[in-house]
Order: structure tokens, then C-alpha cells, then sequence
């Protein structure tokens, strides 16, 4: 899973839903108001949502549009397109009215800056003062920040005790052999991954402890204990499924990738009520969520749509028919 903030897909816009449909496949989800939607503000609305291709953007692509669909609108499901871009160009442009997007993609991706906002609401609150200009408003952050992290798994938590990146850092000055990274090659060698942390935490850890490989292979071998450390996503559901401990990140080092509503301003000046509708159920998306939604679906197998639905109606937000 990525939360697609550091690498930029350049070229052609690809709509493609989650469904596989280049044009998008209309959201037919028989919901009714539960807290969320009463009244039907947004009935006669017809709006489309977005999303990247990966598993949490996915399941939030549908979140929004299960919500819309409450408050009475007609929902045009285009989630699932590829890349960093074309999910937000596709809001720019009017082709869609609506995504959940990260405060630290838009900050350092879009938005050109090298320096992430250490506070997470004076973080959202530049983007969204940013991206006013560029036809887009910021709706208020989820909790939920999708940024990375490093983990151990229980074996290891008990023989070392680490909480936290500063309890890593002396671990790798007390016991240099301790401390053994798995990493991807990309945070090895970013400014914001492995280089920046050990400068901003004075770790010292050796070339020879440190091994990079993909992604998924990560949490496996931490998993195994293969490396004492490795770099995972914080909302990553495997990290929940695997029973791995997350390191805090004590000195506020990692960018913050909160998740918030990105909406086109015109279809917001339109359908003002898209706010009030979305507040309530981004106000419940912290990091313990996501994990339990997203190992649903790469751990368990179940379809994204489905888990947002499900957890919609779990929380009281919508019913069905």
C-alpha cells in the first residue's frame, strides 16, 4: 500500500474506476440517511469521486461516495485511477467533484515545498490556503495519517523495549549490532526516509545492518524477525494483522499525511452541504481504523467497496433500504 506522496506519475490522465470502467460505473448502493444525511441536502446533486489505485484510497473513494449517496446525490464512481496526478487533476478539471487526499502529497508533491509543517493542522491549514488558488478546497482532516514509520515485531519489542525513534537511536549507540534495518531503496536514500531520520535522531546505524528490499517484503521479515526494524506505512493493515509495534515518532521527524476531503470549490459553492455531510465521517478516521479496513481487504480479500459499506453502517452513518 502506498499513499502515493512521493512518487509522481507524469503524463496522460487515466480514469479508470475501480471496476475497471474508463468512464466510471455509476455508485448503486441502496443507503438511506442514518446520522449522516438527513433531509437529503443533496438531492438533484449529480457528483462523480475519485481516487488512487491503491487499497486505502479505495476504500476512502467509496467512503465519500456511500456518504453522498445518503444525502440523496447520484454518485458517479471513478476511483482506482493510477499515479499521483491524475486523481487530483481529475478535481481540478471539474471531472470529478471529490477525493480524499493527503495534506503532505499536496504540500510537498503538488505544491513544490521541501519542508513539511511539523503541526498537522498548520500542515492542512497551508495546503488548503494553497490550493484555493488552484480551484480546490480542503474540507477539515481526518486524524488518519498515512506516513511512514518503523516497526518490530513482539519478539523483539520484548527483548529491546523501543517505543520510540529516540529509544532506537540509543539502541543503535548501546548495542550497535541491535539495531538492523529493512527498508525500501526509496526511503534509503530520501531526504524525508532513512538519511533524515538518522540525522534528525542521531542514529548511527552501519551500511552492513541495513537492507533494502520491497515493500511487501518488509513487513514479512519483520514479521520473522529477519531485521529488528522496518520502514511500514502507518496505516498499513498488516502491521494490525502481523501484531507488529510501531515506533512513535517522538521528535516529529515523517511529514504528515493526514487524509482530508479535497473538493472542486465550484461543485462546492453548488452543493454546500458536502461539508456538513462529510465532517461527522472524517472526524472518525484515525490510524486504528484504517488498519482494521485495510487488512480487510489485503489480508482478508474482501472487496473495498463492500468495507467501506459495511464500516458506514457500523458506525451509524447510513442504512439501507
Amino acid at each position: 500500500m502506498r499513499r502515493a506522496g512521493v512518487l509522481v506519475t507524469a503524463g496522460v490522465l487515466v480514469l479508470a474506476s475501480a471496476c475497471g470502467l474508463t468512464s466510471g460505473s455509476p455508485m448503486v448502493d441502496d443507503v438511506t440517511p442514518g446520522s449522516i444525511g438527513r433531509g437529503l441536502p443533496l438531492k438533484g446533486a449529480d457528483l462523480t469521486v475519485t481516487s488512487k489505485e491503491f487499497t486505502e484510497q479505495l476504500i476512502l473513494g467509496a467512503i465519500m461516495g456511500i456518504a453522498f449517496q445518503a444525502a440523496g446525490a447520484d454518485v458517479l464512481d471513478r476511483t482506482g485511477i493510477q499515479g499521483s496526478i491524475g486523481s487530483r487533476e481529475a478535481v481540478k478539471s471539474g471531472d470529478a467533484d471529490g477525493m480524499y487526499e493527503y495534506t503532505g502529497t499536496a504540500w510537498i508533491t503538488y505544491q513544490g515545498n521541501s519542508e513539511p509543517i511539523a503541526d498537522p493542522r498548520e500542515q492542512w491549514e497551508a495546503v488548503r490556503k494553497a490550493d484555493l488558488r488552484n480551484g480546490l478546497t480542503w474540507l477539515a482532516p481526518a486524524s488518519l495519517n498515512n506516513t511512514y514509520a518503523l516497526a518490530m515485531n513482539q519478539a523483539n519489542f520484548e527483548k529491546y523495549g523501543t517505543k520510540t525513534l529516540s529509544d532506537v537511536a540509543a539502541l543503535s549507540k548501546s548495542d550497535p549490532g541491535a539495531v538492523t534495518l529493512c527498508v525500501e531503496s526509496e526511503f534509503a536514500n530520501r531526504a524525508d526516509g532513512l538519511p533524515g531520520m538518522e540525522k534528525a535522531y542521531g542514529m548511527r546505524v552501519p551500511a552492513k545492518n541495513i537492507t533494502q528490499m520491497d515493500t511487501g517484503i518488509i513487513y514479512t521479515q519483520v514479521k520473522k524477525g529477519s531485521c529488528t526494524y522496518g520502514e511500514v506505512f502507518t496505516t498499513d493493515g498488516r502491521i494490525k494483522s502481523m501484531n507488529l509495534v510501531v515506533m512513535a515518532d517522538d521528535k516529529k521527524f515523517f511529514p504528515n499525511y493526514n487524509a482530508a476531503p479535497a473538493i472542486n470549490s465550484k461543485a462546492l459553492k453548488k452543493w454546500p452541504a458536502i461539508a456538513e455531510v462529510l465532517d461527522p465521517v472524517t472526524k472518525k478516521l484515525d490510524n486504528t481504523v484504517a488498519r482494521e479496513l485495510n487488512a480487510k481487504v489485503d489480508v482478508d480479500g474482501q472487496d473495498p467497496h463492500q468495507v467501506a459499506l459495511d464500516w458506514m453502517k457500523k458506525e451509524g452513518f447510513v442504512k439501507e433500504k
